[in-house]
């Protein structure tokens, strides 16, 4: 894989789903363990990308998630529990938006009234 030029590396830093992210900075960042992350990950509520030399590299999306659950997981929630939280906020928040986004007329979505 050729490396990439300076212009499109600095595009990558604005892109939250670009897995930047040791496991070790990933942890710190969130102020947890690499076990935690890879129980989180064990539970499937994020899949880290794998490096060439295998990995788990992070993205900005997938530590505020691990961050959500890490909060709720310090109040006493089991992680399992945790993760499934976790996810049906998301699935939550990602309906509201859908939702908002229907109740717009056609022509504020970008479409016709015809």
């Amino acid at each position: 894989m050729p490396p990439e030029s300076p212009s499109q590396a600095s595009d990558r830093l604005d892109d939250d789903d670009y897995p930047a992210y040791t496991m070790g900075r990933a942890a710190e960042m969130i102020g947890a363990t690499p076990g935690f992350l890879r129980a989180i990950g064990e539970a499937r509520l994020i899949t880290p990308l794998r490096s060439e030399g295998g990995h788990r590299r992070y993205s900005r999306y997938q530590l505020r998630i691990a961050a959500r659950a890490r909060e709720l997981v310090d109040a006493g929630t089991p992680i399992d529990s945790a993760c499934r939280i976790v996810i049906l906020e998301d699935q939550l928040e990602e309906a509201l938006r859908l939702n908002e986004q229907l109740r717009r007329p056609a022509s504020d979505r970008g479409g016709t009234d015809s």
